[in-house]
């Protein structure tokens, strides 16, 4: 039984694997057909003592990251692929990317690069895309840095 993906999520984080991230979604969505969310959290971490204007950081790290995505017009206009978004939101990445933007989208699959981190960063932050494939229900495809 083949499976078909209806929805796909792109999770973008600014790394080096987000071009290469945004390319696969792209690619992926047109061959399946499926509607395409691209989705950033803005880390609220470093700025909650600093009484910082989340809704108005989110909306400008969102109009930058449409500018600095040149083949998000090329993928709006594809015929093949129904819908294109943007979303972008403050706060604890893991938890704000959950809950807030994938979940709510309820995607097929969810695609988010690897940022290859040393063994001790890793251990102290962790990785987003372990968290992805531990948590989620659907499938999560984890693009690898060259």
């Amino acid at each position: 039984m083949s499976m078909q993906y209806k929805r796909i999520f792109a999770a973008l984080d600014g790394a080096k694997t987000q071009e290469m991230v945004a390319e696969r979604a792209i690619e992926l969505a047109a061959s399946e057909h499926a509607d395409l969310l691209f989705g950033h959290v803005v880390d609220s971490v470093p700025y909650e003592a600093a009484g910082t204007d989340f809704a108005a950081l989110a909306m400008d790290m969102k109009e930058k990251l449409e500018d600095s995505l040149d083949m998000l017009e090329a993928a709006r206009n594809n015929p093949d692929i129904p819908s294109v978004g943007v979303v972008v939101k403050a706060g604890r990445i893991t938890e704000t990317l959950n809950e807030e933007l994938i979940q709510p989208f309820d995607p097929d699959l969810v695609i988010c690069g690897e940022r290859g981190l040393s063994n001790i960063k890793y251990v102290f932050v962790g990785s987003v895309s372990t968290y992805l494939i531990r948590n989620l229900r659907c499938d999560v495809l984890v693009v690898k840095q060259d």
